[in-house]
């Protein structure tokens, strides 16, 4: 429906333009015969009278199609016809020009409100004003080349009044003239055709007003060439009103505001070239009054213009000092805010940029590491406090989390890491690293660090106690299973059968309580590093196959079935202390699996390790609890220790043999679906690469690829 209306306006305009075309060729063959001049000036003024009702009708009918701004310009430009008209007609019945003149001025300033009626960008009181006197220079400078070159040393006749009004019209018109052009630019695209017209209209306006003005109002008289400009001025003004831009469009973004430049540049060399034609022209004759005035206009607009300019950029300076103080007040209480935070917080933070150089370091990370902030910033991170392995070989750059922060965008959590103090001693921490963003530029990375060092002697004081807890209860809990164990064989006599089932209940108890004795002892030896590890290759399968047929009767007593899938590769490990983790994580699958499910067990290389996994089709396990469920004692649910029995420790015994064979245990799982524990121990073709005489860059490789694994 849309595109109709808009085919019906494109054919309407092009007739409106053939028939103004047609017009305005049949009023100059007219206008330009050798017709008698009575017959010439009666055509003229009916010429002019006809062509001002038609365009300022037209212009109506388009205020009544439009909205908002746009209808109220149409309506100003209609009612600037009309009062033109009514000009023409009073001076043609009263045979005076002085009420016409005045008619015509009236209707110029009605012109002008209705070109800053159109719609435009936002525009400020001060620019609005500049515009104007741009016009009016502009105009002037126009009409005044015009005045002393084209109509030199015209003598003023006839009544003053008559003669400044009539000098006023053209200069009216060359302002609205150029107001119009300047407005173009900020103006919507729709606007650009129906706004041209209308300056065109205004510029025929000047030229004929200024040839009424220097040819003579008093002996002026209608049917010669210049009443052209008043008819064609008046079909571009109705012609503008027939184009389908007059209405309005669907909305578009309006562009920027234009640079004062290019105005300035306009207006000040039309304003030198009038300057220098008017200074070439004075030589030969004086310049008429007209030329004089126009000039005296000229120079008045000139110095408002800039008046007005200067004014308005210092307001315009004196605001911006202002917000650049209250911004830099905001600026500068926000990082007085951020520092003091910074200083506040216990743990140790620092930032790098995306070369890996510390850009700040807040006092507590300075404190922990030994430095002054001033000896941090500008170094690399990863080169000036962190600690190499215990083999004293460094870690690689490209494998650091603040690389893979600034490289990669990685987040790294809870990590733990040695740092190296100032005076050379190592300390452990754990650090979260971040990276650091503008917009969705990598721009460097943040980290947080803790110092773990009393937390780790809080916990070796514990576990020390445990374990000499632990090493107490053996003794006295083996007299008790013993003892027990005698009882339940009868060798103090038979007893009565509530009597055996007391006794029984209390040789099952004492055997779990000594499974979570040794499991808690064996914990201990793991961590401490004294239990023995004694590796050697072995067949994945192998291992595998052996803790499969260890858990087969407890599976089958859950209903629970277990699959050995593909099983590849050899590993370099102790097989006892590697079935027994195996045997710990298909004895959770299948414990904590449905009955009718499936536990499958597979196993593949990659890279430097061969990685095993063991998957079940059980609850699942929330996400924040991956990682804990590694630790002592923990479990996915408080009531599983209950349920389904074990001590807790299973996963925590199991991560410490696969890290003491420099491998790597972890678990996804998704809540509803199940869960995949994952273990990687090294490769048997790795280590004895390793063995027979690999550099240090090779056992770095093997670091790397195990922190991808990750």
């Amino acid at each position: 429906m849309g595109e109709d209306v808009a085919s019906v306006r494109g054919v309407t305009f092009r007739r409106s333009a053939v028939a103004t075309a047609l017009w305005i060729l049949t009023s100059t063959a007219v206008l330009l015969s050798g017709l008698p001049e009575t017959v010439r000036a009666a055509f003229s003024g009916g010429a002019i009278a006809v062509t001002a009702v038609v365009a300022a009708t037209s212009c109506l009918l388009a205020a009544r199609r439009s909205r908002g701004r746009r209808r109220r310009a149409w309506a100003l430009l209609a009612a600037a016809g009309y009062v033109g008209f009514s000009g023409n007609a009073v001076a043609l019945l009263t045979g005076t020009t002085q009420t016409g003149d005045l008619a015509y001025l009236g209707a110029l300033l009605i012109g002008a409100l209705a070109l800053l009626s159109f719609p435009s960008s936002p525009v400020r009181r001060p620019q609005v004003a500049r515009m104007v006197l741009d016009g009016v220079v502009v105009g002037g400078s126009v009409l005044f080349i015009a005045a002393v070159a084209v109509f030199p040393g015209r003598e003023v006749v006839g009544p003053w009044l008559s003669y400044l009004i009539a000098l006023v019209l053209p200069l009216v018109d060359a302002v609205l003239a150029t107001l119009a052009v300047f407005l173009i630019t900020r103006s919507s695209r729709s606007d650009f055709v129906p706004l041209l017209l209308v300056g065109l209209s205004f510029v025929l306006y000047a030229l004929a007003d200024l040839s009424y003005a220097t040819l003579g109002v008093s002996t002026f008289s209608l049917g010669s060439a210049v009443d052209l400009g008043w008819i064609t001025g008046y079909a571009m003004g109705g012609l503008a009103a027939r184009h389908p831009g007059a209405v309005g469009a669907p909305p578009e973004p309006r562009r920027d505001e234009s640079s004062p430049v290019g105005a300035t540049v306009l207006t000040f060399s039309l304003f030198i070239v009038a300057a220098m034609v008017g200074v070439a022209t004075r030589a030969g004759a004086p310049w008429s009054p007209v030329a004089t005035a126009l000039w005296i206009v000229i120079l008045v607009a000139v110095a408002a213009r800039q008046t007005i300019l200067v004014v308005h950029n210092e307001r315009l300076r004196r605001e911006l000092e202002g917000r650049v103080r209250a911004r830099t007040s905001e600026l500068r209480t926000m990082t007085q805010s951020t520092e003091l935070v910074l200083a506040s917080v216990a743990d140790g933070i620092y930032g790098v940029d995306r070369a890996g150089l510390v850009t700040f370091v807040n006092p507590a990370a300075a404190r922990t590491l030994g430095y002054s902030a001033a000896d941090l910033v500008g170094h690399d991170a990863h080169e000036t406090f962190h600690a190499p392995g215990a083999d004293g070989v460094p870690f690689p750059a490209d494998g650091c989390y603040i690389t893979e922060a600034v490289r990669d965008g990685l987040t790294t959590s809870a990590e733990e890491d040695r740092y190296r103090r100032a005076d050379g001693k190592d300390i452990p921490v754990e650090v979260t690293a971040s990276s650091l963003l503008d917009g969705t530029h990598v721009i460097g990375a943040v980290v947080v660090f803790r110092d773990m060092t009393q937390r780790r002697e809080v916990d070796r004081l514990k576990n020390e106690f445990v374990s000499v807890i632990s090493h107490e209860l053996r003794t006295p809990l083996t007299s008790i299973h013993g003892s027990l164990g005698l009882l339940a064989g009868g060798a103090v006599g038979e007893m009565t059968p509530q009597a055996a089932r007391m006794v029984t209940i209390a040789l099952e108890s004492s055997k779990r309580l000594a499974r979570l004795i040794n499991d808690i002892l064996e914990v201990e030896r793991m961590e401490a590093g004294v239990s023995t590890i004694e590796t050697a290759n072995h067949s994945a399968h192998d291992l595998v196959r052996a803790a499969v047929d260890q858990v087969r009767g407890m599976a089958d007593t859950e209903g629970v079935s277990v699959r050995l899938g593909e099983v590849t590769g050899h590993v370099h490990a102790d097989a006892d202390r590697m079935v027994q983790t195996f045997t710990n994580l298909l004895g959770n699958a299948v414990k904590f699996s449905p009955p009718g499910s499936e536990v499958a067990v597979s196993a593949r290389p990659s890279g430097a390790f061969v990685e095993f996994r063991v998957a079940d089709r059980g609850r699942g396990i929330p996400p924040d609890r991956l990682e804990a469920i590694f630790g002592r004692f923990e479990q996915v649910d408080t009531t599983d220790a209950r349920e389904k029995g074990g001590t807790g420790l299973g996963l925590a015994i199991s991560r410490s043999i696969v890290e003491r064979h420099g491998g790597r245990i972890w678990v996804t799982s998704t809540l509803g679906e199940g869960s995949t524990f994952h273990v990687a121990v090294p490769r048997a073709e790795v280590v004895d690469h390793l063995t027979a005489g690999a550099t240090k860059t090779d056992l770095i490789d093997v670091r790397v690829t195990k922190k991808e694994m990750g």
